[in-house]
């Protein structure tokens, strides 16, 4: 109940009293006045949201963390009655929505629409609702609500960056023996042929076996195993470090699109970022990608190419949670002995356990190619010790990179890479 209409009822109870004690007609009419008002302001207030519609559209369903979603709200009021007010509530799970709005007027048979805009800051699936919408009388004696459902979700991927190189560890060629491992995509290897299905590319007909067998064949690829790129992304939660969250976002800053803006101060969020942007540089450059993670317990994507692979990638990262169980260095003693030799394997952690050493050791007696990438877990609040393992995989002779809490990551991997590039090629003497 509101205070005015507590008010209101107040001074009701009073004018009742008065007149009952002093028989004045004066104070008759106030009661009735006062009736009339009270019944006429609830009758008012149930027909405030009758054939009220609200519907929300957005031509995203996936998304990027850092950019910025827009959202189209139309209100439309079906009804001959006038709403005098009307209030909308985004009650979406997405942070920092925006599409709240409060309207003084919408005649009958009318619709109104505004335009929402929220910058993405946060990886996951959203729901675009529920919608709530409250309406009244005009003294706001009674306020009357209803929701409407969320209609649509919206996945938001992590915020990747730009990366123009990365290291290319020595072996690192196309090429090599055939991997008993079909893939869609056309390679150099061919596995065999197959008969046509409903859907295959006409240029992988086998013209010569079409003839010999009298109906259509299509020939099977296999992987080639000197393409294949591994990621292994460390989830181990307790790993990961985090420093406390401020306001990573105000309306001062909304047009800022810098990732300062985007990632919050924690190992994890930094190491899947950097995860999906190496995914996208290498399959941009048609390499087979693959991703291994101790989220949980270990959840392997096998190595693909294409677009296809990257959404696979990215739907995995934008829902993954640290909270793995598995410490890292066990997970890459047990799953490097799956991976064909001369593949090139990128280690993104936060780890200080010095046993990543002894894995490294084991990976390149297996003919794998590591590469590291270290987040500083002191720069975090979490434990120190990154520098020391830093220095034993250099010692080793494995590219590694550091990075710190609120780096540029595409500065710093990016000059990294070009740094790598160049001290690979002199070693070579070219």
């Amino acid at each position: 109940m509101s205070n005015s209409l507590r008010v209101l009822l107040g001074l009701l109870v009073v004018s009742l009293f008065a007149l009952v004690v002093t028989g004045n007609a004066l104070y008759s009419q106030l009661v009735y006045l006062l009736v009339f008002l009270v019944a006429g302001s609830w009758v008012w207030s149930r027909l405030a949201l009758r054939g009220v519609q609200v519907h929300r559209m957005t031509r995203l369903q996936r998304a990027q963390a850092g950019q910025i979603l827009g959202e189209r709200f139309v209100i439309r009021n079906n009804s001959r009655i006038p709403i005098l007010w009307l209030e909308v509530e985004d009650h979406s799970d997405l942070p920092d929505s925006r599409g709240s709005r409060v309207f003084t007027r919408i005649a009958g048979r009318q619709s109104q629409f505004y335009l929402s805009r929220t910058r993405l800051l946060n990886r996951g699936s959203f729901t675009l609702g529920p919608t709530k919408v409250l309406a009244g009388d005009v003294f706001g004696f009674f306020q009357v609500s209803s929701t409407f459902v969320a209609e649509k979700s919206l996945l938001v991927y992590p915020y990747m960056v730009d990366l123009h190189t990365l290291p290319n560890p020595a072996g690192f060629l196309i090429g090599g023996e055939a991997l008993r491992r079909k893939t869609h995509q056309i390679t150099p290897n061919a596995a065999g042929v197959r008969e046509y299905v409903s859907g295959d590319s006409m240029s992988r007909i086998h013209w010569k076996s079409t003839a010999r067998r009298n109906h259509l064949m299509v020939k099977e690829f296999e992987l080639d195993p000197k393409a294949e790129v591994w990621l292994f992304l460390d989830m181990y939660e307790h790993a990961q470090a985090v420093l406390p969250t401020a306001d990573r976002f105000s309306a001062d800053m909304f047009w800022i699109d810098s990732e300062k803006t985007v990632l919050s101060p924690s190992t994890d969020e930094y190491a899947i970022s950097i995860t999906a942007s190496i995914a996208r540089y290498y399959l941009i450059r048609a390499r087979a990608v693959g991703l291994v993670s101790s989220a949980l317990d270990a959840e392997v994507l096998t190595p693909d190419r294409g677009s296809h692979q990257l959404e696979k990638i990215l739907e995995f990262l934008a829902l993954v949670k640290a909270k793995g169980e598995i410490p890292f260095h066990t997970l890459l003693a047990r799953e490097a002995q799956q991976i064909p030799r001369g593949s090139t394997v990128v280690l993104v952690t936060p780890s200080v356990d010095p046993q990543i050493a002894i894995s490294l050791d084991q990976m390149m007696s297996l003919g794998l190619h590591p590469v590291v990438i270290l987040l500083d877990a002191e720069s975090f609040g979490g434990l120190p010790g990154t520098m020391q393992v830093m220095d034993t995989v250099k010692s080793m002779h494995i590219p590694v990179c550091r990075i710190e809490n609120a780096a540029d990551l595409a500065k710093s991997l990016n000059q990294w890479g070009n740094a790598t590039s160049v001290s690979q090629i002199s070693r070579i003497g070219l």
